[in-house]
């Protein structure tokens, strides 16, 4: 047997002398010659040892031994949330569901701001189709070929026109919603309510930056869909067919990684009232190594608003159409349609309904990912949480906005 016993756990195996029946063994003749006088004579009883089954230590007396012990859940604890988002890096579903909280929770800020502001763009739109926009021409059915195609022409250039009003107008109601909305948004973060006039009051100062920014991108974009279709229309023929193509579609690649790129200079330029190139530059350093994060989150939140869009649109167009008995008798017959106020009206209710929700949560989802692009690269968690009064946090800086 082994001389140091001590390393031998107790229980382990039967006592030496023992065949595990609980009766000793006969001894050895080594033993009977005295060779073990290291033991003492004093033995305890014959016994059969079992280990434990159990190595849990008793309860202490006022030990709850059915709750948990008070570090169970390792790992990172909860982030702070003093407004409508969790303060850490997050997810495309938290900007999202962040953006319709805010819209939920200061909803009648959110919604007196974007109805105003929709129902003004409306108004605007319908006198505008029905004063400014001429009549598309009528297609003569006896004409040429080579008169059709001329009166297509005439046509698609008569549309075109019609779409320079309602894209000025919706432009001018998306920077002053954006504007606004993005103040309002940066208040929501901290979990501190804002006025609609004191949005107004803090917004104001930054309005016309925001219109030089907002014009200097739909310039670039122009400009590059100009130079991708140019080279094709100049040659003309089937080759210039296929160059437009080609052209065009290297164009529009181009001028949204340009629009991605820069798609945060405007929470940038409102929030830490940088001019417009430095808003620029802000925004490309931002989305730098997240291009396609960003794409994929605008693009989802495009596409959800575009169907949100089509869902209330088509039930009042077509309310509108069956109102307006001109126009729908026009598209019953083939002939120019031209509509009157009862479908200018009823079509422009629909717009009233779809922009007062679309507004908010495209501008929520823009602003929300601005602030997830600074909490990732800058620790920006840390100073909103000082700025909601988070204890723990420091002291409290002078400011209510996210980039303040």
């Amino acid at each position: 047997m082994n001389d140091t016993p001590g390393w031998t756990s107790p229980g382990s195996a039967p006592s030496d002398g023992q065949d595990g029946s609980g009766v000793p063994a006969p001894p050895s003749s080594a033993e009977a010659n005295g060779s073990t006088a290291q033991w003492s004579k004093d033995q305890p009883p014959a016994g059969q040892w079992s280990p434990p089954t159990d190595r849990t230590p008793p309860p202490t007396p006022g030990q709850n031994w059915g709750a948990p012990p008070p570090n169970a859940h390792w790992g990172r604890p909860p982030a702070a949330k003093p407004g409508v988002i969790p303060l850490r890096p997050m997810g495309m579903g938290e900007i999202l569901d962040g953006a319709v909280k805010t819209l939920r929770t200061y909803w009648r800020t959110v919604l007196a701001l974007t109805v105003t502001v929709a129902v003004i763009s409306q108004i605007a739109d319908i006198l505008a189709q029905r004063y400014l926009v001429p009549t598309p021409p009528a297609i003569n059915a006896d004409a040429t070929p080579a008169e059709k195609l001329q009166q297509s022409i005439d046509s698609a250039q008569a549309s075109l026109i019609a779409l320079g009003p309602s894209l000025l107008v919706t432009m001018m109601a998306s920077l002053v919603s954006t504007a606004l909305l993005t103040v309002i948004i940066s208040r929501a973060v901290l979990g501190r309510p804002v006025s609609l006039g004191s949005a107004w009051q803090e917004a104001r100062p930054r309005l016309l930056q925001l219109l030089g920014l907002t014009l200097l991108l739909a310039a670039m974009a122009a400009g590059i869909v100009t130079v991708g279709l140019l080279p094709g229309l100049l040659i003309g023929g089937a080759p210039g067919v296929a160059l437009t193509f080609l052209g065009g579609l290297g164009a529009m690649v181009a001028a949204v990684w340009l629009m991605i790129r820069f798609s945060l200079s405007s929470p940038a330029l409102m929030l830490e009232r940088r001019g417009v190139t430095q808003a620029l530059k802000r925004s490309a350093k931002l989305v730098q190594g997240s291009w396609w994060r960003i794409f994929g989150i605008t693009l989802l939140t495009q596409l959800l608003i575009f169907l949100f869009a089509m869902i209330i649109a088509i039930p009042f167009t077509i309310i509108g159409i069956a109102v307006d008995g001109g126009g729908f008798s026009g598209l019953l017959s083939g002939t120019t349609t031209t509509f009157g106020w009862p479908f200018l009206i009823i079509t422009g209710i629909g717009g009233v309904i779809t922009s007062a929700i679309t507004y908010p949560i495209s501008a929520g989802v823009t602003v929300l990912l601005y602030v997830d692009q600074r909490i990732r690269r800058e620790a920006l968690d840390l100073e909103l949480a000082r700025a909601a009064g988070l204890p723990g946090y420091g002291p409290t800086p002078g400011t209510d906005t996210v980039g303040g």
